[in-house]
């Protein structure tokens, strides 16, 4: 599922949101495009699919440096999209990402 995502969502330079929206060490979800933006590091953005892994819920919040499902309470790493926490089976898939003149935008 995240790789048919990941195709609509490819249209290189696409605005997802603004750079200064995303937090250092935390993130923003983006419910309508289904997707995650964080911020790991300054100044290293992350891109990956907001569905969550185990029952296709969208991730809700990014805190204390995971990506957090509402649903079962699944938690990803902000870091690289891995569980850090189940019930999820897998990884979010990552979506590339970069900044264009304050935007994030797919690269």
């Amino acid at each position: 599922m995240a790789g048919a995502y990941a195709k609509r969502l490819s249209t290189s330079g696409a605005s997802i949101a603004a750079a200064a929206d995303v937090p250092v060490g935390g993130g923003l979800v983006v419910k309508d495009k289904k997707v995650v933006i964080t911020q790991p590091k300054k100044g290293e953005f992350k891109g990956f699919t907001a569905v969550c892994t185990h029952a296709g819920c969208i991730v809700s919040t990014v805190a204390d440096g995971t990506i957090n499902c509402p649903c079962h309470g699944s938690k990803y790493s902000i870091a690289d999209g891995s569980v850090v926490r189940g019930p999820a089976p897998r990884p979010l898939a990552e979506l590339p990402v970069a900044v264009d003149g304050g935007q994030i935008v797919s690269a």
